[in-house]
């Protein structure tokens, strides 16, 4: 910018009349976005230093100009930076991304051991990986925060490499004092929480899970809970968990960034086999931009600035109908709250965003809390002939931010869409006796999910929200925005 004031700005303009200042001016106005980004550059001291390294000539001559030659230079200035022509600004054409075939490999073991009296080990061991890599290249691009790169929260939970990765370690010890009081600590079972489960075909979670609606995230932590006998509350427990999820490391003058913890308290007043509900509050303290991730888009990031924090609220309900027709009825809804705090830092790897605040290179000086709200409902419907049909719709309102990027979703993880998804699916399990355990089976299992996105920033914390509507073709991003999506899916599932 320096150079492109002294060597071109500077002598175009001494040559240009009045009438022809006017005309470049009623030409070449910088938008709306450029004009903002313009005003953080100058509280960003930018514009000073660019004056600063001028010689005392040219800083006489520009002050004798008249404002609207210091304003022609401006916008030269900035056109240069960030025009069309620039080079520093890429103009992407709206085009659509896919990927016709994609083939994955899962493998999971699950380890059970009763150590002591009272005190039980689990853990969960985890490969998954695309047909013909051995990186995350296949299912990460520019779209989605989630989808940028593997991180510690999500390893083994999208598509990466061949290594069997500790996706759970932890132990519980139970019946404290005689009472029904547990402990657990380690790498907590804080994925494919309820009520995902009906759709994964899996065994709900027990009192070890979250909600996946408000958390789909692989977790370091410990819980502390307490399950009454309330005849009137059948199953009723309680919990605190506490979570960490990124430990900064030694403080030194060069490294002032906090760690990042979850605090969570859980509360069921029913569970069974009919009925189970759920109410949650979490916060997410300290919350960072970026989380160490390797040949990113954005090359090799970490954490560097802590943002703000966030409240999220839950309740939820599932339940079982039998011999409805010749089958069962399962049906969930869950509801979704959240609520950011953001601080006064920003992002500069970001270009000057915050938490669910301003836009790219266009900071929010003032900047708010948001609240956004989601919705997640689904049925499925068993039949006799172990055939199970399902049905399931989100819902994200424009500030809506969830912590759930370990979500089994290619795209993105479907309950942090600002916007609506929907997701039918049908299960066909094999008539075949079990013999390695009792939950053992065999299925396939095909479906379809529809994104339909209303605003950017899905699954991101980082920048304010934008109707997709509303788009211009000179707008900055941070990442490529999309419309919509399609995943057509198909599995062959085996648990023993």
């Amino acid at each position: 910018m320096y150079n492109g004031f002294t060597t071109q700005i500077m002598p175009a303009l001494s040559v240009m009349t009045p009438a022809m200042v006017t005309g470049y001016l009623q030409a070449n106005a910088l938008t709306a976005q450029q004009n903002a980004i313009l005003s953080t550059l100058t509280k960003k001291g930018l514009m000073n230093q660019v004056m600063s390294m001028m010689t005392p000539a040219n800083q006489a001559a520009f002050a004798s100009m008249p404002s609207d030659y210091q304003q022609a230079a401006m916008v030269m200035a900035m056109q240069g930076f960030l025009g069309k022509a620039s080079g520093n600004l890429a103009q992407v054409p709206a085009y659509k991304p896919k990927n016709e075939t994609l083939y994955t490999n899962k493998f999971g073991i699950d380890l059970t051991a009763k150590a002591t009296q009272n005190i039980t080990v689990h853990a969960k061991l985890d490969m998954y990986k695309a047909f013909g890599s051995q990186s995350d290249s296949t299912t990460m691009g520019g779209y989605f925060a989630d989808r940028v790169g593997v991180f510690d929260g999500t390893l083994s939970h999208v598509p990466s490499d061949s290594l069997l990765n500790v996706d759970r370690a932890f132990a519980t010890w139970s019946n404290i004092a005689d009472q029904p009081l547990w402990f657990s600590v380690g790498r907590r079972p804080s994925t494919n929480g309820a009520p995902s489960n009906l759709r994964l075909n899996k065994e709900r979670p027990g009192n070890g899970g979250t909600p996946a609606l408000l958390v789909d995230y692989a977790f370091d932590g410990m819980t502390v809970g307490y399950a009454p006998d309330i005849d009137m509350l059948p199953g009723a427990y309680a919990k605190v968990c506490y979570g960490r999820g990124f430990d900064s490391g030694i403080k030194t003058p060069s490294n002032s960034i906090k760690d990042t913890d979850m605090l969570g308290v859980a509360v069921i007043p029913v569970d069974t086999d009919p009925l189970r509900v759920w109410m949650q509050w979490n916060r997410g303290f300290n919350i960072f931009d970026f989380p160490a991730m390797n040949n990113t888009i954005f090359g090799n990031t970490a954490p560097a600035v802590n943002l703000g924090s966030i409240d999220w609220y839950g309740i939820g309900a599932m339940s079982t109908f039998k011999k409805v027709g010749p089958g069962s009825l399962n049906l969930f809804t869950d509801f979704g709250l959240s609520v950011t705090h953001p601080n006064n830092n920003v992002s500069n790897n970001a270009g000057f965003q915050g938490l669910m605040t301003g836009e790219f290179f266009n900071q929010d000086y003032t900047p708010s809390s948001k609240t956004g709200w989601a919705v997640y409902a689904g049925i499925r419907y068993d039949l006799p002939s172990k055939t199970k049909i399902g049905f399931e719709f989100n819902h994200g309102s424009k500030d809506w931010i969830t912590f759930a990027p370990s979500a089994d979703d290619m795209w993105t993880s479907k309950v942090g869409t600002r916007g609506n998804v929907y997701e039918p699916y049908i299960i066909q399990e094999l008539n075949l006796k079990p013999i390695s355990s009792y939950l053992s089976k065999g299925f396939f299992k095909l479906g379809y999910q529809y994104y339909d996105f209303e605003y950017t920033g899905s699954n991101n914390w980082v920048g304010s929200s934008k109707k997709i509507s509303t788009i211009q073709p000179t707008d900055l991003m941070l990442l490529t925005p999309l419309k919509s999506a399609h995943d057509i899916y198909g599995t062959f599932e085996v648990k023993f």
